[in-house]
């Protein structure tokens, strides 16, 4: 392979600079120098070129208690660019606005009314991250990440028509790219939550893992050697349609009652807590799906009625497990989303004690650090990449 031009090379040492800037913080010229193994004038160089593109600059002194002059410390231009993440649910909408490090500047939600026909309720949620973004101060978002349930086109990026999903939330893509000047990125919710846990939460030891999405419906999302796998169609992981046992049934290509989304879907998930004289206590967060506060609520309860429940949902939480464990041998099986979040420890052990009896290799249940917060989490990192790969010097 021949060696790069100089110019590559300035470019590459110009990108390593700032994702040390970006996951490191302020660091002075010696510190890059350090951590990077370039000669002191190579940093030099660089460090006035990204300061002459305006992507760094001096944002303090270090030094102060040795001899000599103070040691510049130079940080990213944050306002670089603002990024926008979506997080789109069946009823309602949130909305985070960031600066290119990922600081978050503004946030809402709101739930949307789709009574007044599809547009309105399109106009709703734009509307949302418009004002969103004129709280942050930005007057242009750069790139907006989108996290929305359902399949999404892995050729093209298009989220796929599917049954039970609101009609706007296809038009409500199309309609930001309309309306935004900016990159919009959509994803799968299930993905981005397992790229936020990868970063940020309960698998950041791991390359390899599933997350279990438990939430109003049950999803996963398969993340192998550090890179979420989508398949070939982006149906990769639509784990409520597994046919297990139990169910009295079987799913359909239309529909997945009968799959384990019949198990351990939400309104399953309370069948089985009414069948143990279990609700949803009074005084419940309401912003909270109801299955998962009823788990929240029988993990702090302790009682016999509560861990009869526990048990039983456990039980049909293992079954997914064994057949994500005997297909993939992820090692690591994070139980996310809302209802997994609320489980926490407690259910993630129960489920991987029952779940060893059932699968050959060795698997690790553990619960979601992040819940629900994941996915506008994932949809955040989604845009600060595709901001700074345009940002950043390439080398191409």
């Amino acid at each position: 392979m021949p060696p790069a031009s100089p110019s590559t090379a300035r470019a590459l040492n110009d990108r390593l600079a700032l994702r040390l800037l970006q996951h490191e913080g302020p660091l002075t010229a010696g510190q890059l120098k350090t951590l990077t193994g370039l000669s002191r004038p190579t940093v030099a160089d660089l460090v006035e070129r990204l300061q002459g593109s305006g992507l760094i600059h001096v944002v303090g002194e270090a030094g102060a208690e040795r001899r000599g002059p103070n040691a510049r410390v130079y940080g990213i231009v944050a306002d670089q660019a603002h990024l926008a993440a979506v997080d789109v649910r069946m009823n309602s909408v949130a909305v985070v606005v960031a600066d290119l490090l990922g600081t978050t500047l503004a946030e809402a939600a709101a739930p949307i009314d789709a009574a007044g026909g599809i547009e309105n309720a399109v106009g709703q949620a734009v509307g949302l991250v418009e004002r969103t973004a004129r709280e942050a101060g930005a007057t242009r978002l750069h790139s907006v990440g989108v996290g929305a349930p359902g399949l999404v086109d892995p050729t093209t990026g298009e989220l796929r028509d599917s049954s039970g999903l609101p009609a706007w939330h296809r038009r409500l893509v199309v309609a930001l790219q309309e309306r935004l000047p900016a990159t919009v990125l959509v994803a799968n919710e299930t993905n981005l939550a397992a790229t936020a846990e990868r970063r940020y939460g309960a698998a950041r030891d791991h390359d390899t893992f599933v997350l279990v999405w438990l939430s109003l419906g049950i999803g996963a999302a398969v993340v192998l050697d550090g890179s979420v796998r989508r398949g070939a169609s982006g149906g990769a992981g639509e784990l409520g349609f597994l046919p297990v046992p139990g169910t009295n049934g079987l799913p359909s290509a239309g529909s997945c009652d009968g799959g384990f989304h019949s198990l351990c879907g939400s309104p399953a998930i309370m069948e089985l807590g009414a069948e143990h004289g279990l609700s949803v206590p009074e005084g419940a967060d309401l912003h909270e799906p109801p299955a998962a506060a009823l788990v929240r609520a029988a993990v702090a309860a302790g009682t016999p009625d509560a861990d009869a429940f526990l048990d039983a949902l456990a039980t049909r939480l293992a079954l997914g497990a064994a057949s994500v464990a005997a297909v993939l041998d992820p090692g690591c099986i994070v139980l996310g989303g809302e209802t997994g979040h609320a489980g926490g420890p407690d259910l993630a052990a129960r489920v991987q004690d029952r779940l060893a009896p059932l699968s050959p290799v060795r698997t690790e249940v553990r619960a979601s650090t992040l819940g629900g917060a994941a996915i506008l989490s994932g949809a955040l990192l989604a845009a600060q990449q595709a901001a700074q790969d345009a940002l950043f010097p390439s080398g191409t």
